[in-house]
């Protein structure tokens, strides 16, 4: 199982608490786990990315084992410990302003 770490505005979309948990089939990349995600919590497509485009959203980030994959190839693979539940992916909402 693949844990998911949500902001608190997206686990109150999906009524959630802490991490949630998701089944994703190898080869385990950024695309099919938000594409599981979504599929799990239909209120959230949208939300972490363009559903045309497939880009993530402007204030939302995503991080794994220390790591900003905000920018990464959505196809590329996710680190192991991501994979085997070790670590969680983390969905961060990002502020701006000054």
């Amino acid at each position: 199982m693949i844990r998911v770490q949500l902001p608190a505005p997206l686990r109150r979309l999906t009524k959630t608490e802490g991490l949630v948990e998701l089944e994703v089939t190898a080869p385990v990349t950024q695309r099919k786990l938000l594409d599981a995600l979504e599929l799990r919590f239909p209120m959230l497509r949208g939300t972490t990315r363009n559903q045309q485009t497939q880009k993530r959203r402007a204030y939302v980030r995503f991080f794994a084992c220390g790591e900003d994959l905000s920018d990464a190839s959505p196809d590329d693979l996710l680190p192991q410990d991501v994979v085997a539940g070790k670590e969680p992916f983390l969905v961060v909402g990002a502020l701006a302003g000054g």
